[in-house]
């Protein structure tokens, strides 16, 4: 349980503080309820160049790094279909550094040209080194446009392709940063060795007057029932033959979402699952395979990926993947393998939450979500599934005519 406090400029901007006087740190973590799902199909990558541009200097702040550090703290951010995250680690006396540093970002960058040339260029070198020249890079690239032909979550999160960064303008930046990086679209969490007394005043004195906006209204355009399987063939100059399965799945607050995790988990989470017991231990087809969901906020999906040993081809590789689905989908999950699975998805819950950022983190996502407590439901749901859920989800999701599949060739 994430114990917390909870309230609202009069902007908008949604406070929640986390007190634990356990540590001498405090952890300011500011989440934009932006994501590449929310850019154009023209003008993608925009998010997570936001995400670099936002280091690059603000109204008062030339060097946001060098702020930081001079007063023992350490920041990074990450950006998702979803969401942006940006947060700041710091001893609990310079607090309030942090709270001037990133109040001054959201207030407004300094939209310098050389910084968008910089950033523009470190972003262009990202997309060619992990996903243009790194093995097996372009996968998601390729994947996502297989698997989603409305929803924006087609495009990863880097972009569609590079000429959307490369064209980028000064007034497409602007204009992104305009509609999207405002204090009612945002929430801000503060935890650590603080009181909410504290808070309320930095984020009164760094916050309150930063101007609220127009929030976006998010309309996306909903994916439309899968009902026939889709297949690509890449031929690249990698190491070996590679092999994917996309199925489409619920999105984060479905009620079938841990259900469907707990799925993945028995299909492929370690090497005790279905998928690493047939296809690496006992026929060898495979150096390596795993099933994951992506988590996302959105329907999303349900993934089966491994390598293939030499020798082996694709047609009994996937041949021996649809018997374990079916297999699934036929017998379901005996009792002790699924209280072992659900334990292991309750531990690692429990896990990630023994860091402070971590917490901080949970408590953001929830919140963007729309319902703060989500964090602390997050257990009890998992401990709600059930084997005949599982099952459920496992009949529906498991579809052939819902599945789609990479065959990744190997030219050597």
């Amino acid at each position: 349980m994430i114990k917390y406090e909870k309230f609202t400029l009069e902007n908008g901007l949604e406070i929640v503080v986390h007190e634990d006087h356990n540590t001498p740190m405090a952890v300011l973590n500011v989440m934009y309820n932006v994501g590449s799902r929310d850019e154009k199909e023209e003008k993608t990558g925009f998010a997570h160049l936001f995400e670099h541009l936002m280091f690059g200097g603000s109204v008062n702040i030339e060097e946001f790094d060098e702020v930081l550090q001079t007063a023992g703290g350490d920041n990074n951010a990450f950006t998702s279909p979803d969401v942006t995250n940006y947060y700041i680690t710091i001893p609990k006396e310079n607090l309030e550094t942090a709270f001037w540093a990133e109040s001054d970002r959201m207030l407004s960058l300094s939209f310098n040209p050389r910084v968008l040339e910089v950033q523009r260029k470190v972003v262009i070198e990202e997309f060619k080194q992990m996903y243009l020249n790194k093995p097996y890079g372009d996968t998601w690239l390729e994947l996502r446009k297989l698997a989603y032909t409305q929803h924006p979550y087609k495009w990863p999160t880097i972009g569609k392709e590079i000429s959307h960064i490369e064209n980028a303008t000064m007034e497409d930046v602007k204009a992104f940063f305009n509609k999207h990086y405002l204090p009612n679209n945002a929430v801000l969490v503060v935890g650590g060795d603080v009181t909410v007394k504290e808070v309320k005043a930095y984020a009164e004195k760094w916050f309150g007057n930063i101007p609220s906006g127009t929030r976006p209204e998010r309309k996306l355009p909903v994916e439309t029932r899968q009902t026939t399987k889709r297949t690509l063939q890449l031929e690249r100059d990698v190491p070996v033959d590679a092999f994917y399965k996309a199925f489409h799945m619920c999105g984060r607050l479905d009620k079938d979402y841990f259900a469907s995790d707990i799925l993945a988990d028995a299909l492929g989470r370690d090497k005790s699952s279905r998928l690493h017991q047939e296809l690496v231990q006992n026929k060898k087809l495979m150096s390596n395979v795993a099933a994951y969901i992506t988590g996302s906020f959105d329907p999303g999906l349900l993934v089966i990926s491994g390598k293939l040993q030499k020798g082996s081809s694709f047609e009994e590789v996937e041949k021996e993947v649809d018997a374990i689905v079916a297999d699934f989908v036929q017998n379901g999950i005996n009792d002790e393998e699924f209280f072992k699975l659900r334990n292991q998805a309750e531990t690692t819950f429990l896990y990630g939450q023994l860091e402070l950022l971590e917490r901080c983190v949970s408590l953001a996502y929830a919140s963007t979500l729309g319902d703060t407590e989500i964090a602390n439901r997050e257990l009890k749901e998992m401990e709600a599934v059930s084997k005949e859920q599982v099952l459920r989800v496992a009949n529906e999701v498991l579809r052939e005519e819902n599945s789609n599949v990479i065959y990744y060739k190997s030219k050597k």
